[in-house]
């Protein structure tokens, strides 16, 4: 072995950069791969993510994770095949083209042309690729960039065809209404999650409406609440709490008789004849307390929300006229709170997403048929609402507010501030509104989501449990279409007539179909082919849906597409699915994972994988979002620059963030790690080196361990007990790592290091020093030797830089040893045999 310099000169970042150039020069990765081809397969799922921005924290940890979990599963006797892939599609892409070209509206992009739109998309997906690759090589992640999947590429994009023509050949998807965020200004939906990223406090208007009670004796009216006031001219429902109490109350002033929630009747106002003298009026009240509604109503019924089912009332406006049969009457849900309003709510389907399903499950409306959205494109009200055509809907609140007047039908009016959503591309106000979608349907698997959960292991395992348990319990049928450009296209073919549809499962059967030659599946390549009508010239050709696929169904189709399945890899994909592990972070629960897991049982009726670790959020150090405009936090290159990968590898996995909870990033946390874990051991490997050199200094023969037989049977005390707390090393993180619960390692390694550096090390001196004779030197030298090595080859999936430094010196004075540490084998507990395919693959 070479002498090592002290450790206040040892350059942690340094000696990364030396063992980067040493794995590059044997090819490291692609040898291990090679080594363990004919291993069993372990399966492991790159979620892909957008490569329109640079990596970070998240991607940092989410990535030595993988990272981890894949090396000590190759150490453990398997084949590991890691390909990195890549998120191409979507929102996040067209929204920097928007950017760049100025584009505000989708019109614009017609005009421009979906071809040179979609080639400036395809420009801009692979501009970081390499700062990628460089940023999470230098984090001493082995995984293939060469042999990555893109979600654009056509094998990808046809596997994604295949999934979706399986869904509808079960019977699982149909196309209908889902009211959803929608940006006016960019005239699309918007997802759930990209409606949360610009909310702002802005004020809106809140009313109180009456909607008189057909045939009730005493004339009354339910007091409907909205802040939506623009909403009222689609009025098709009302809407009570069935467990709620509700009252029926005459003013004692102005003889009207009013239908509320009991425990909101205080919201609404006290209403008083106009006095014909004001100063005497006001000459009566002054000093007199403030008279409260029950003071100034009297009590006429009660009776619970359920005996206000199907009650009719008045239409406010005649617009939905034809509809009268069927609406215009009180339903009864859970949705109804009592926080604020009145406990009564107005019900537009086409403008609410819990207005829209109540509606259906009351038969107000039948669901995809007969929903009519009075509202266009443009967030302009429609030729239907004859009073305010053209309109853009916010601009009218005050007008439909006067004509509510007008109709004596406005009980109260005021204004307040609240958070609202507003598009982060145009910056204009989202409307939630009712947009045609193909849908799958997940309400029909939600049986089979809770089963196949049920199967799977995740760490935490509370999030699998609660979390996201309690999503697929309220699981709703999923929206897979965006009306955009950029993304794989729907392969739905319609007559003109619609009674005539095709779904295209591959480039062959459209090829054959259309006679088109296929080379590429966006849309501006595909969307001028044509099908003839199987019934006859007579009716025409078919021709494609205008929607793309949401990207979360190309994710959630991973499993088969990375794959080209079923195309290719038929008998791989059967020997392996479900795939083994994923880990992604805490907002997957809802996006990746969800998909996976819904797709995969539509389809096979199985989870797509068998184990997952959950990471949770990494914020700054002062408890906020990590922000580039705010510099709240360090660059992740110049921490690694600093201190090392190894060191903000282990502060990461050795924090609650690996827990699903969330981590306060601190870089004297990693400096932290390096103190107090990476410098004893370095001392302890030096203190090894220092005196097995001493050896030949003092004229003996070159140090050369003693085989770990002979070592273990010293009768030396603390040789046995640092041999017995070794192997307590090798069983416990075995143990750990087979439950992927990475979070508990870094404390017993800190447990086991102490051990070895302030009790071993600090007791033996006099022996590894030779003062006790050289036989009792290499004895205990030996021992120092073989523990650690050992810890090396147990640690060396966490530190994969550290554990090869000292693992290249010690090797020297080895017989047949592996040319890298990451080729050996995770230590055997004391008793167990090696594996017939691993002895065969080793000798």
């Amino acid at each position: 072995m070479e002498e090592v310099c002290e450790g206040k000169d040892f350059s942690f970042p340094k000696q990364e950069e030396k063992i980067l150039s040493f794995w590059s020069e044997i090819k490291a990765f692609e040898t291990q791969l090679s080594r363990t081809e004919s291993l069993p397969e372990y399966v492991f799922y790159d979620g892909p993510p957008f490569a329109t921005g640079l990596p970070h924290y998240g991607h940092i940890l989410a990535g030595t994770i993988k990272d981890i979990v894949t090396r000590y599963q190759t150490t453990t006797g398997h084949h590991v095949t890691r390909r990195f892939g890549w998120d191409c599609h979507g929102l996040p892409v067209e929204n920097e083209i928007d950017r760049k070209l100025g584009i505000k509206r989708r019109d614009e992009v017609l005009k421009m042309g979906i071809d040179k739109y979609n080639d400036e998309c395809r420009s801009i997906v692979t501009r970081y690729v390499e700062e990628w690759e460089k940023v999470i090589t230098r984090t001493g992640r082995w995984i293939d960039f060469k042999n990555d999947y893109k979600t654009m590429d056509l094998k990808f994009m046809e596997s994604v065809w295949w999934v979706f023509s399986q869904l509808w050949d079960k019977g699982l998807v149909y196309k209908g209404f889902k009211v959803m965020p929608y940006s006016t200004g960019c005239k699309t939906v918007l997802s759930n999650f990209e409606a949360g990223q610009n909310f702002k406090d802005v004020p809106d208007p809140e009313i109180m409406v009456a909607f008189p009670v057909v045939g009730d004796p005493d004339n009354a009216a339910f007091v409907a609440w909205t802040t939506t006031p623009w909403t009222l001219p689609s009025n098709l429902a009302l809407c009570v709490n069935p467990n709620f109490d509700y009252v029926k109350v005459r003013s004692k002033y102005t003889g009207k008789v009013y239908v509320i929630a009991e425990c909101l009747l205080s919201s609404i106002p006290v209403e008083k004849p106009k006095s014909s003298d004001s100063k005497t009026s006001s000459s009566k009240t002054k000093g007199a307390k403030t008279e409260k509604p029950m003071d100034s109503y009297e009590l006429l019924q009660k009776f619970k929300g359920s005996e206000l089912v199907n009650k009719k009332y008045e239409p406010l406006f005649n617009y939905f006229e034809e509809f009268a049969d069927a609406a215009f009457r009180v339903v009864a849900d859970n949705y109804v709170t009592s926080d604020r309003g009145t406990g009564i709510v107005h019900c537009a389907p086409a403008f609410g997403e819990d207005d829209y399903r109540v509606c259906i499950e009351n038969t107000i409306i039948n669901k995809g048929e007969n929903l009519v959205v009075a509202v266009d494109d443009d967030g302009c009200f429609t030729d239907r609402i004859t009073d305010f055509s053209g309109r853009y809907v916010k601009d009218a609140d005050k007008d439909i507010i006067e004509a509510v007047k007008g109709k004596g039908r406005l009980v109260k009016t005021g204004s307040f501030m609240h958070s609202y959503p507003f598009c982060w591309r145009s910056d204009t106000p989202l409307l939630y509104r009712a947009v045609p979608s193909w849908f799958v349907r997940v309400e029909k698997l939600k049986d089979q989501l809770l089963e196949n959960n049920s199967q799977t292991y995740w760490v935490p395992d509370y999030v699998k449990d609660k979390r996201f348990h309690n999503w697929l319990e309220n699981a709703r049928d999923w929206a897979i279409s965006r009306s955009r450009f950029w993304g794989t296209p729907l392969p739905v073919w319609t007559s003109v007539d619609g009674e005539e549809i095709v779904v295209i499962d591959s480039v062959a059967k459209l090829e054959k179909l259309s006679g088109a030659k296929v080379v590429d599946l966006h849309r501006h390549k595909i969307d001028h082919i044509t099908i003839p009508s199987s019934r006859g010239p007579e009716f025409g050709v078919l021709r494609r849906v205008d929607d793309v696929f949401d990207c979360w169904f190309e994710s959630g189709s991973m499993p088969y597409a990375y794959i080209h399945y079923p195309f290719e890899n038929e008998e791989f994909f059967a020997k392996n699915f479900p795939g083994h592990f994923v880990a992604e972070g805490l907002d997957q629960t809802r996006g990746w994972f969800y998909t996976l897991m819904v797709l995969s049982t539509a389809l096979f009726g199985k989870p797509a994988f068998r184990n997952l670790v959950c990471n949770g959020l990494v914020l700054a150090e002062d408890g906020k979002k990590m922000s580039k405009k705010l510099k709240n936090y360090p660059s992740p290159m110049d921490v690694i620059n600093d201190y090392g990968a190894d060191a903000l590898r282990l502060y990461l996995i050795n924090s609650p963030v690996v827990r699903a909870e969330t981590l306060r990033f601190k870089k004297d946390g990693v400096y932290n790690v390096v103190k107090d874990v990476f410098l004893p051991w370095y001392n302890a490997y030096r203190f090894l080196v220092q005196n097995a050199k001493r050896l030949e200094v003092e004229g003996f023969a070159p140090f050369s361990p003693v085989s770990p037989t002979a070592q273990q049977k010293s009768s030396n005390v603390l040789d046995q007990w640092i041999t017995s707390a070794t192997r307590s090393l090798v069983h416990f993180v075995r143990q750990e790592m087979d439950a992927y619960r990475l979070y508990t390692v870094v404390p017993y390694l800190l447990k086991f290091l102490d051990d070895l550096t302030n009790v071993y090390v600090r007791f033996n001196r006099k022996r590894l020093k030779g003062r006790t004779g050289e036989d009792d030197c290499r004895i205990a030298l030996s021992t120092l030797y073989n523990v650690l090595l050992t810890a090396c080859k147990v640690m060396s999936s966490f530190t994969p830089f550290f554990t090869e430094v000292l693992y290249q010196n010690m090797r020297k004075v080895s017989v047949n040893s592996e040319e890298s540490i990451h080729y050996c084998s995770f230590p055997l507990e004391e008793g167990e045999v090696l594996p017939n395919h691993l002895v065969d693959e080793l000798s």
